[in-house]
């Protein structure tokens, strides 16, 4: 039986960002790309979202089905580690149910290189930065300026760490970074910079900056991911920002 207590501890924890949709951050691998400093800055915008967040130093969690199968974000940070065939299969099977995936730069791109399956799951794998640090520009594609996640953001120059990535079709690109000839690059060379995937009933996004926390306080870079967050979970929080909320509609 509901008691009254009950009502109100339920209410609390809706305002509170507890008893709802549950985040699971994970977090780990090389410290140089910042993984926890880094993670800390979307803790309270995804609890003003409406999330129960959970946080994870290792992918060890994919691992656990009675964890995964609650979860409905996955907020990932964790660069040239290893994940067990156990653990990639569980987030594989998160995923397809429907989980939203979501992180940056090495921390999703360059995260268990020994796993194919890892890599078809996310559809790109980072491969160099020539030149690091260099400026460049990320540059929206046609589709990034009607997507939720980059509509209303204009093209934006960047001095850090140019990804050159792999990837495949089955991916959406909003923006792209082009590399300059240079050496025995005898032409530019195109490749994404921020895409989606779409995985059986899940969304994966993928922003290539965020480098540093420098980075992700770049508005643009911000943005992209806090929007990226809310497009994965197929939500659009009241707590969001005006300009978040406005655009995801």
């Amino acid at each position: 039986m509901t008691t009254a207590q009950d009502s109100t501890r339920s209410e609390q924890e809706q305002q509170d960002g507890r008893g709802g949709r549950r985040a699971l951050v994970v977090r780990g691998g090389w410290d140089g790309h910042a993984p926890v400093e880094g993670t800390d800055r979307f803790l309270d915008f995804l609890r003003g979202s409406g999330f129960d967040v959970r946080v994870e130093d290792s992918p060890a969690v994919y691992a656990d089905a009675s964890v995964m199968a609650d979860v409905d974000l996955v907020l990932q940070s964790v660069t040239m580690s290893s994940a067990t065939d156990e653990q990639v299969a569980g987030l594989r099977a998160a995923v397809e149910r429907g989980t939203g995936l979501v992180g940056w730069h090495g921390g999703i791109a360059d995260s268990f290189r020994a796993s194919a399956e890892y890599l078809q799951l996310i559809g790109g794998q980072f491969v160099a930065h020539p030149d690091a640090p260099v400026q460049h520009s990320i540059d929206m594609t046609d589709l990034g300026h009607e997507h939720p996640i980059t509509a209303g953001l204009d093209d934006f120059t960047l001095d850090t760490e140019q990804y050159w990535v792999l990837s495949d079709d089955l991916n959406d690109v909003l923006a792209t970074t082009t590399h300059t000839a240079r050496g025995q690059w005898a032409r530019a060379v195109t490749v994404p910079a921020v895409w989606t995937r779409a995985w059986g009933a899940g969304r994966i996004v993928v922003v290539t900056p965020g480098h540093d926390v420098q980075i992700l306080d770049h508005p643009s870079v911000r943005s992209m991911i806090e929007r990226g967050v809310l497009w994965a979970t197929e939500d659009r929080p009241a707590t969001a920002t005006d300009d978040t909320a406005a655009v995801a509609r």
